[in-house]
């Protein structure tokens, strides 16, 4: 059987490694290294795993010359193309094959635990690769066939969500009183010449207007008693009044007095 075209990889290197002759199975238990006369290998040498293509090769070659013995391919892991004994792990059987398409199964030993592991694991490695690549080309060819992420809802499927300082307990203002215009209590201006708060009452309420003149009495029947009371205009001498006291008081220093306290009368 001719080997495919394309480019060989080399996955493991065994330096030695033994072959048996392998009795012919009498039931489906399974194969016993112990039935294969392990004393007495027919052949030694080294083993090359190879890989072309999907299909990995089991070489065997001499040590010195590197000429092929026996060569298996194997196409899957595991498969009857490798099996392994029921009583040992360093202990195989192989599925060989020549170019006329004749096929035997003969025994592989390893003589170290750690040789028959890396075996084992170079293989399951091959077809680990071979199974992800046939994947990605698929989804390659198909790109509308893969899993497609699904976020809408569900029939009968409610979603809930949960924002916090949005209550407030009932007949709380949280806030500061506005000024009139701005939605609050408005400020009512006092009438002029009173006295009036100019904050306002509790509850928003507006201050009571000044009582006006009683009916009957003086205040009532003049009509040029005007309501509210106005302020006094001031006149030119009243005005001048104000500062009379310091008037005076620049007339009761003594020339000594001044003289003393350092002042300059100009």
């Amino acid at each position: 059987m001719a080997e495919p075209e394309g480019y060989e990889s080399v996955l493991c290197v065994k330096p030695e490694v033994h072959v048996y002759r392998v009795p012919p199975r009498a039931s489906n238990r399974g194969y016993r290294a112990a039935e294969w006369q392990l004393d007495q290998p027919a052949w030694s040498g080294r083993m090359r795993i190879t890989a072309r293509g999907d299909t990995a090769y089991i070489k065997l070659e001499d040590k010195n010359s590197g000429e092929l013995f026996a060569q298996a391919p194997v196409e899957q892991f595991p498969s009857i193309a490798v099996e392994s004994v029921t009583d040992s792990s360093r202990y195989f059987v192989i599925r060989i094959e020549d170019g006329n398409g004749r096929r035997a199964f003969i025994g592989v030993g390893f003589v170290d635990r750690g040789d028959a592991f890396d075996f084992n694991v170079a293989l399951q490695d091959h077809f680990k690769w071979v199974k992800q690549q046939g994947e990605l080309a698929k989804q390659a060819r198909n790109p509308d066939q893969g899993p497609k992420l699904d976020l809408g809802f569900k029939e009968g499927e409610t979603i809930k969500l949960s924002i916090a300082n949005m209550k407030k307990k009932e007949g709380s203002s949280g806030g500061r009183p506005r000024l009139a215009g701005s939605g609050g209590a408005s400020l009512i201006p006092p009438p002029p010449g009173s006295k009036a708060p100019l904050f306002p009452l509790p509850g928003g309420q507006a201050p009571p207007p000044l009582a006006g003149p009683q009916a009957g009495t003086a205040e009532a029947a003049d009509p040029s008693m005007p309501w509210p009371p106005q302020p006094p205009v001031s006149t030119g001498e009243e005005a001048l009044d104000i500062w009379g006291d310091f008037a005076k008081a620049s007339g009761s220093f003594s020339s000594q007095a001044q003289q003393n306290s350092g002042w300059v009368q100009f």
